[in-house]
């Protein structure tokens, strides 16, 4: 069975390694423009894992986290999001909006390839 990830990621640099690993892997992954596209994706074809950006200025990462965790359909999808390292504060809410996994920007890209085999 092939995994499928929708991912918010507007970073290219990110979304290059994702879409790279993944290819490697055999993963899809489907990139998303905003949270709602990203929850219909999710609602239409349940993904393995959702990614997201902590820093993403196009969607709310945090009020989408609590969105996904409170649908029932989608609430046991993990979610995985990165950001910057002096960004504590991000981390925080993420953690409080649902976001199960959070990680620095380097332990996420080091990690990138367990975390899209499903090795979190």
């Amino acid at each position: 069975m092939n995994r499928r990830v929708v991912a918010a990621v507007s970073d290219m640099l990110f979304a290059s390694k994702i879409r790279g690993t993944a290819e490697h892997l055999n993963v899809t992954v489907d990139f998303a423009r905003s949270a709602d596209a990203l929850f219909d994706s999710a609602k239409t074809d349940v993904p393995s894992l959702i990614i997201l950006d902590l820093h993403d200025a196009r969607l709310d990462p945090f009020a989408l986290a609590a969105r996904l965790k409170a649908d029932e359909q989608l609430r046991s999808v993990p979610l995985v999001g990165f950001f910057s390292h002096v960004e504590t504060e991000l981390q925080r809410k993420a953690l409080e909006a649902g976001v199960e996994h959070v990680l620095p920007r380097s332990v996420f890209t080091r990690r990138l390839g367990d975390i899209l085999a499903g090795n979190l």
